[in-house]
């Protein structure tokens, strides 16, 4: 039988180490097993979380992980795969408060087997800097040209105009590295910043709660104000989930958006995680009547055809003419929380202005 927990009121929310000794054990020891690569992402997820936000959960918490860390020297070596996993949440349980130095030994060895020339990604050898720079170290081969492809990747503002979640996160993401989390500036450009925006846009025109998390908390460490309607929103977003224990229970769930909207509550200063949680299974879900107007908004687009502009105040009509209302408000209220709106419609109307392709 399983019982759904609800918002608890702030007069009965369990002491701060209480509710992060349940959280952290549901993730360590009741959700997936340690050899699952699921449990790794999840963990690395919980703890760099907990970490970046300076959120202390207590020695008692951190025993949970208490074999992981014991054994985690015998993992990467026959798991050098999933080396920045290994990294990051050892990493992360040091310096929460984890007695030890493994950590500086697991950097060291994927040091000299020079794991992180095997990344194809720049995103990932941004991330392999940061945790080796996390011990002061830097991997055995090293590129100086790396973070100008970054940054020349994240000042074309004309991607994140266009429904692309991948390159979006990625686009935190190389926040999050360039920043070390909000510890210093990552000296983002104008045209990085407006990039932020457009991602933003689009994410809250999709009403996904989730990677406007992300790129809200990219902002705030860029030094760039979320616009506050945004971050409103995510407020009452977060309010709405619903955590479920029991033996049984699913983790097909939003886990991810569950931990990333309290991300975002705890960089803003609100309360975070604040649910009863307990020593068992959980699933995290969120309530599932949102307006998505992304669709409604592309295919109408589509279907202009020449008709298209990507002049906002001359297509409006048209969007009135072809957007059910929830759709509109949606796309209206986007239209008021940003000032780059309409740049960032110019490059969402794709009116072709090089002409047709031949």
């Amino acid at each position: 039988m399983t019982n759904v927990i609800h918002l608890t009121p702030p007069s009965r929310i369990n002491p701060q180490e209480a509710r992060f000794g349940a959280l952290l054990s549901c993730f360590a020891q009741h959700r997936r097993h340690g050899d699952d690569v699921f449990w790794l992402k999840e963990n690395a997820e919980i703890l760099n979380i907990l970490e970046s936000t300076g959120t202390a959960p207590g020695e008692a918490a951190l025993d949970a992980y208490a074999e992981f860390y014991e054994t985690v020297e015998k993992r990467l070596r026959f798991f050098p795969q999933y080396y920045r996993f290994f990294l990051s949440i050892t990493l992360d349980l040091e310096d929460l408060g984890m007695p030890g130095n493994h950590g500086e030994r697991l950097v060291g060895w994927a040091r000299e087997q020079d794991l992180p020339r095997a990344e194809l990604s720049d995103l990932q050898r941004m991330e392999a800097l940061r945790l080796m720079a996390r011990r002061d170290m830097t991997p055995k081969s090293t590129d100086p040209t790396l973070e100008d492809r970054a940054r020349y990747f994240m000042a074309r503002s004309s991607t994140f105009a266009l429904p692309n979640k991948k390159a979006a996160y990625e686009l935190t993401h190389l926040v999050f590295y360039l920043s070390e989390y909000g510890r210093c500036d990552p000296q983002l450009d104008a045209d990085a910043k407006r990039s932020l925006h457009f991602a933003g846009l689009l994410a809250f025109i999709e009403q996904n709660a989730d990677l406007l998390s992300e790129i809200c908390i990219a902002m705030h460490y860029a030094g760039e104000m979320p616009p506050v309607l945004w971050t409103d929103w995510l407020k009452r977003e977060t309010a709405l989930f619903t955590v479920t224990d029991g033996a049984g229970v699913s983790v097909q769930d939003d886990y991810h958006e569950f931990l990333v909207c309290n991300w975002h509550q705890a960089m803003a200063g609100d309360a975070a995680f604040a649910k009863g949680f307990v020593y068992d299974r959980m699933r995290f879900d969120h309530n599932v009547g949102r307006a998505t107007p992304m669709r409604e908004m592309s295919e109408a687009m589509f279907n202009l055809d020449d008709a298209r502009s990507g002049d906002w105040m001359s297509m409006r009509l048209h969007m009135e003419d072809r957007l059910s209302p929830e759709a509109m408000q949606v796309l209206e209220k986007a239209k008021t929380s940003s000032r780059h709106f309409e740049a960032f419609f110019h490059g969402f109307a794709r009116a072709d202005p090089l002409g047709a392709l031949h």
